[in-house]
C-alpha cells in the first residue's frame, strides 16, 4: 500500500488500523484525516517510542494489503478490469461478454477430471 491510497480511503483504513494498534483511541485516528506526519507522531506518543520507530511500525504495516471496501470502491473499477486483462486469453477483449464466447451457460470442466 502507499500512503497516499491511505489517506484518501482514510475510513476504510480505520478499522485495520485500530485492529493493527488497538490501543489506540478511534476518536483521535479519526481526527487526522490521513495526514501522515499527525499519524506518525501521534503512534509515537501513544506507543512511547521515538518517531523512528513509529515510522518503521507504519512503513511494516503499510507492506500488507488493502481493505476489500477499498480495492473494490467504485473509482478503482477501471484500473482493476485493465489489471485483469492479464488472465484474459489472447483475442478476448477484457470489456467484451462473456456471452459473445457462447459459454455462458455450460458448466466447467472439473479439474483433472474429463466428463
Amino acid at each position: 500500500m502507499q500512503w497516499r491510497d491511505v489517506s484518501q480511503n482514510w475510513a476504510a483504513y480505520i478499522p485495520r488500523i485500530l485492529t493493527e494498534w488497538p490501543d489506540l483511541d478511534e476518536d483521535e485516528v479519526q481526527s487526522i484525516d490521513g495526514d501522515q506526519d499527525a499519524f506518525i507522531a501521534y503512534l509515537s506518543k501513544s506507543k512511547g517510542e521515538d518517531r523512528v520507530a513509529a515510522q518503521m511500525a507504519l512503513a511494516d504495516w503499510l507492506m500488507g494489503g488493502e481493505p476489500i471496501d477499498v480495492s473494490m470502491a467504485a473509482q478503482n473499477d477501471n484500473a482493476n478490469i485493465m489489471a485483469s486483462a492479464a488472465d484474459v486469453p489472447a483475442g478476448e477483449d477484457v470489456s467484451d461478454d462473456d456471452a459473445k464466447f457462447g459459454d455462458d451457460n455450460v458448466a466447467a470442466e472439473p479439474v483433472g477430471r474429463a466428463s
